[in-house]
This record gives structure tokens, C-alpha cells and sequence, in this order.
């Protein structure tokens, strides 16, 4: 098992407390659906359509939920009763990216004051 580097008398006690608390948020998340989601309205090619009506009714929703797999998009059209059902899996990825990207960065900070390595210009 790998000790934690030592802290700098620089480092403070909250930013400690800090990743600890992140790292708590990001275990009790339970489940987490990756990609994007786009809810769309649309017209079609029929001119005589609603759609294209004054005012126009758009066909639609159409829930799309678009994601990478082997480095390939891939696209699945949802139902309103699955997103509505996902959804929480969904705000549950954005979360955690977001508190990852925290996280890291106060993990950098740490080991940059631990190690008194220069800060990174990007």
C-alpha cells in the first residue's frame, strides 16, 4: 500500500479535507450512464405537414442519447419513459466528471507543493 507524500507546511489542512470529501461524494454515486444527451424537435420533407405549418407543431421529442464505443459514436433513440427513467444515471456521470476534474486538480496542487516542482503553464 502507497503512503500519501508527505504535506508541505504550505498545504493546507482544508485542501486535504477537500479531496477526502470529493473522494466520498464519488463513492456513494451508485450508477452512471456516459455520452450526451440531445432532445430534439424536427420538420420533415412533407410540405403539407404541421410542421410546416403557422405556427409549425414539430415532430418530436426525440430523445438521443450519443456516447463513444471503441472510438466509434454510436446513437440510441430513447423512449420519454427510459430517460425519464436514466436520467439520474446520466446526471450521476456529469457529476462525477466534475468532481474528478476537482479532485485531480487539487491532487496536482498537492504533489506539486509536496515536491516543490514549478507549477504547470496549461
Amino acid at each position: 500500500m502507497h503512503k500519501p507524500p508527505p504535506k508541505s507546511p504550505t498545504q493546507t489542512p482544508s485542501a486535504s479535507d477537500r479531496r477526502r470529501q470529493l473522494a466520498r461524494r464519488v463513492a456513494q454515486i451508485d450508477a452512471a450512464l456516459p455520452g450526451s444527451i440531445v432532445i430534439r424537435h424536427t420538420r420533415c420533407g412533407k410540405q403539407r405537414c404541421r410542421c410546416h405549418a403557422d405556427p409549425p407543431q414539430l415532430h418530436g421529442p426525440y430523445i438521443q442519447w450519443t456516447r463513444k464505443i471503441a472510438g466509434r459514436t454510436r446513437t440510441r433513440l430513447l423512449t420519454p419513459q427510459q430517460y425519464e427513467r436514466y436520467a439520474p444515471w446520466f446526471e450521476n456521470a456529469r457529476l462525477l466528471r466534475e468532481l474528478l476534474a476537482e479532485l485531480e486538480a487539487l491532487s496536482l496542487r498537492a504533489a506539486h507543493e509536496a515536491e516543490g516542482w514549478p507549477p504547470d503553464d496549461r
